[in-house]
């Protein structure tokens, strides 16, 4: 099996000011790195400058684990910048959380399995035992912590949950219709990495039934939004969204199925961009880059 040539990926955002690129560049061709990507982006409402670049480190003249260092100290400070470091040939390893429903948990798998993502799932984690079948035809262990109806126990289960992801060395997690809200500590913990699926009805259609209300509403399209999780209940950073057109001949099974469908690839195409480094958040916004 051919093995990767080595590369860096670099994501960052400050205000924007003339020369960064140039310093950039200049730092990785003195440093005998091959620029392979570029691709930037300037706010000028909030007067903001946004850029991710990719260079070959297999020549480079500076140790993988000092660049980052290295990066800061010659421009943290100097331009007030912040920035991601990541390396291809280190797999983000990613938790998905379930509850009851299957269709974006088989999505998910199918596409890791296939080889579509360089990623590793070393765990699924619920609420309920229900999809545990699935975990095991793709041979991914399942934990299941029962919530109890009053929430006495909530605090109690995310510890566990916590220690797994610490001990599993999990990088992202995936809410693939995970029915039970995030607490403050897990989402401190996992800035930026926790990516939920919701349907678009929000807030205009509340509740369990949102597709139902919108047959009611006699609605023309429906839609679908990820986006990552924050202490704001679905008001997160959105990372992707897509609707269908309906008709007045969609019944509510109809249309969620149709919902259901939009869920799964709005989810897997907002988990694809995360795996591939290509998301910067700002004020609560996303820049993504091709």
């Amino acid at each position: 099996m051919e093995m990767k040539k080595p590369i860096a990926i670099l994501l960052l955002h400050c205000p924007d000011k003339q020369g960064i690129i140039t310093e950039i560049t200049k730092f990785i061709t003195d440093n005998n790195g091959n620029i392979e990507y570029l691709d930037q982006y300037v706010d000028h409402e909030d007067g903001m400058f946004f850029m991710r670049i990719e260079w070959d480190i297999d020549k480079f003249l500076i140790p993988r684990e000092k660049i980052g260092e290295i990066i800061e100290t010659l421009y943290g400070g100097r331009f007030k910048m912040k920035f991601h470091l990541y390396f291809n040939d280190e797999r983000p390893r990613m938790a998905i959380f379930v509850s009851k429903m299957s269709h974006c948990l088989y999505d998910l798998l199918a596409r890791y399995k296939s080889g579509e993502w360089a990623v590793d799932i070393p765990c699924i984690v619920s609420n309920h035992e229900d999809l545990r079948y699935v975990a095991e035809q793709f041979n991914i262990p399942y934990y299941v912590w029962s919530i109890k109806k009053d929430h006495s126990n909530k605090a109690e289960v995310e510890k566990a949950e916590m220690e797994l992801l610490k001990k599993e060395k999990i990088t992202s997690i995936v809410l693939a219709r995970y029915m039970q809200i995030i607490s403050d500590d897990m989402i401190k913990a996992y800035p930026d990495k926790i990516i939920n699926i919701h349907h678009s009805f929000l807030p205009a259609f509340v509740g369990a039934k949102p597709y139902h209300q919108a047959y009611e509403r006699g609605v023309k399209i429906i839609g679908a939004t990820s986006h990552y999780v924050t202490a704001e209940l679905d008001a997160g950073p959105i990372i992707e969204q897509d609707v269908v057109r309906i008709s007045h001949k969609d019944t509510p099974d109809s249309l969620v199925k149709k919902g259901r469908d939009l869920e799964k690839i709005v989810l897997s195409r907002a988990v694809t961009k995360h795996i591939e480094r290509k998301i910067l958040t700002y004020n609560n916004k996303t820049i993504i880059f091709s």
